[in-house]
This record gives C-alpha cells, structure tokens and sequence, in this order.
C-alpha cells in the first residue's frame, strides 16, 4: 500500500447534473479527484461521467454495489468500460461477491480501483447494534478488511475513526476515509468523524470532503487550505 501521501477527494453531493458542472468548472482541477455518488448518478448516468472524465477528472463512483455475486460482476462489467477511477462495493457482500467483481474488472482490462466499504460512517453505537445485534463493530470492522484484501480490492472505505483499528491489519489496501469534517464539532449525519488533519496523521491514503467544499465562496481557496493541513501532518 502507498500511503505515503493523503490526497484530497471531492465529494460531489449536488442535487443536479448541471450544479455539478458549474462546480467543476469553478474547482477547475484544484483536485483532480472527484466523486459522484447515487443521486447524481441516476440524474446524469453515463454522460455526466464521460464528461467529467473528459475533462480530466479521476473519478470516483461511490454506488455501494450489494447483490448476490453474479448482479454485482455483470454490473461490474459496464462499468469498468467507463474511464472510472474507483468503484465502491459492500464487503458484507462477502468474498465470491468482491472476489467475482475484481475478475471481472481484470478481465475487461480495466485499471479502475474496486474499493470496499467496511462500516457506513453513519452508525455507532445504538444504529450499529439495531442491524447487527450482539456483533462488535471493531471486530465486524476488521474481519471485513482482511477479507477485502484477501479478495484482491484496492482499498477500502472506512471512518477516520477506524484507521487506528486498522493500523497493520490488510496492510496491502489503500485507507479512503470520508466523515471528514472542518471541525471535530461538525458532524451533520455522520457520526464518526474527525478533521482532515487527524484522518491523516492515522494513516488515510484518501480523504473525502464534501459540504466544506461545496459550500465554499472560493472551493479551489478551500482545497488548498485543506491540502496544507494534511501536509502539515506528513
């Protein structure tokens, strides 16, 4: 695993196709790592990809994919015909699901990275133990991980919160960290965060900032700002 520099990844959570160009358009590569995730997924589908692709953008395609093995290869498959970056799956899916969707992207010839999703940043405490009664959420958390790399993924996504958990468990496997807020005291509707800065000096490969970005007068002022604290830190 290269983790030997955190890097900024914008998360494009904008209501339309067309807020999220005029947004590019004033990020204007700040970043080159941007990520789109349902919502605009299903407003702008493959166009709003090709476009933002073609601009130069690594994009990161964050569909959470969860089926029976053979759905999530087969969606796989398009997929990786798109000039995507990344591509994020469920790793409760279990190990044929993620294994089948790596040989799938292999096949293809692909280069995008397939990126599990270990523990949503939004449960904790009481949410955690309402879907998964009498199970540890650390032990859930790692188990996951080792069976992500065991599976041949790229990475996995988990709360900054994690990372220490982690610390040289599935050592092979970039760390994407969102729950990334400006302030420890920012949390919105997640609730295991903390600031770019800590995620960090715990070892993230990749941050994800959304709100703080977005909501910027000046995004591409905000990225740097955001850049110099991890550099502070490494």
């Amino acid at each position: 695993m290269d983790n030997k520099k955190c890097e900024l990844i914008v998360a494009m959570d904008l209501p339309t196709p067309d807020g999220a160009r005029d947004f590019l358009d004033r990020l204007d590569m700040a970043t080159p790592y941007v990520k789109i995730g349902p919502r605009l997924y299903a407003m702008g589908g493959a166009p709003l990809i090709n476009e933002t692709v073609n601009r130069g953008y690594r994009l990161f395609l964050d569909l959470k994919l969860h089926d029976i093995p053979n759905t999530v290869a087969s969606a796989v498959e398009p997929l990786c015909e798109m000039g995507l970056w990344a591509l994020t799956i469920h790793t409760s899916g279990g190990h044929e699901m993620m294994a089948r969707s790596v040989a799938m992207r292999d096949k293809k010839g692909s280069k995008m990275n397939i990126f599990g999703i270990t523990v949503l940043t939004s449960l904790g405490g009481d949410l955690w133990s309402e879907v998964h009664p009498g199970s540890d959420i650390g032990r859930s958390l790692e188990a996951r991980a080792i069976a992500a790399e065991k599976a041949g993924l790229d990475g996995i996504v988990c709360s900054p919160l994690d990372l220490e958990l982690l610390r040289g468990r599935a050592p092979g496997l970039l760390r994407v960290v969102p729950g990334i807020r400006r302030t420890k005291a920012s949390t919105e509707d997640q609730t295991r965060v903390a600031t770019a800065s800590q995620a960090a000096a715990a070892g993230a490969s990749f941050i994800v900032v959304g709100r703080p970005i977005l909501e910027a007068s000046d995004p591409i002022l905000e990225v740097k700002k955001i850049m110099e604290e991890i550099s502070e830190v490494q």
